[in-house]
């Protein structure tokens, strides 16, 4: 069934995996199982914003709205810098749960802007007649390459693309 995605089928499907790490992530016990999933979750986001940046956002320049691009470049920054937070913590530590929460409220903005019916990124993407299914082979070949890199070397610091290094 993945197999044949189009490029926002896939990005929706990362989305949807997301939401239902964070769900778990809430009702999870046990900081062994919490750390587990919030790994997981950062797994997922450094690869999704990865393949977003690197395809699907380069794809989009001068197709959809240019404030909805840098928007999306500087929610994954946001989000950068949390996930890299999360995966030098603990669930012992004192803002561990925080900061998965506030982690899966921005990535709950973020895709309800990408999402939107109308206005939203994948609608305009979709509606200027981008090759999604030329899209969606790049972003899974990417991906399990992202994937199988991070198994094997662990997940490296996320790069920020709109911020500057004193912040991160």
């Amino acid at each position: 069934m993945a197999e044949k995605q189009d490029a926002i089928a896939l990005l929706k499907a990362d989305h949807r995996k997301v939401e239902d790490l964070f769900e778990q992530f809430e009702k999870a016990s046990g900081e062994g199982r919490k750390q587990k999933i919030a790994l997981e979750i950062c797994l997922e986001l450094t690869v999704h914003a990865q393949i977003e940046e690197e395809i699907f956002y380069p794809a989009c320049e001068g197709k959809v709205e240019e404030d909805l691009l840098k928007e999306a470049y500087v929610e994954h920054d946001g989000a950068k810098v949390l996930i890299a937070e999360i995966e030098a913590g603990a669930p012992s530590d004192d803002f561990y749960d925080a900061k998965v929460k506030v982690l899966s409220e921005q990535i709950e903005h973020h895709v309800e802007e990408e999402e939107k019916r109308m206005e939203g990124m994948f609608s305009q993407a979709r509606h200027a007649g981008l090759d999604m299914d030329a899209l969606g082979d790049q972003l899974r070949a990417r991906k399990e390459e992202l994937i199988a890199n991070y198994k094997t070397n662990g997940l490296t610091k996320p790069e920020t693309t709109t911020l500057t290094e004193a912040t991160v």
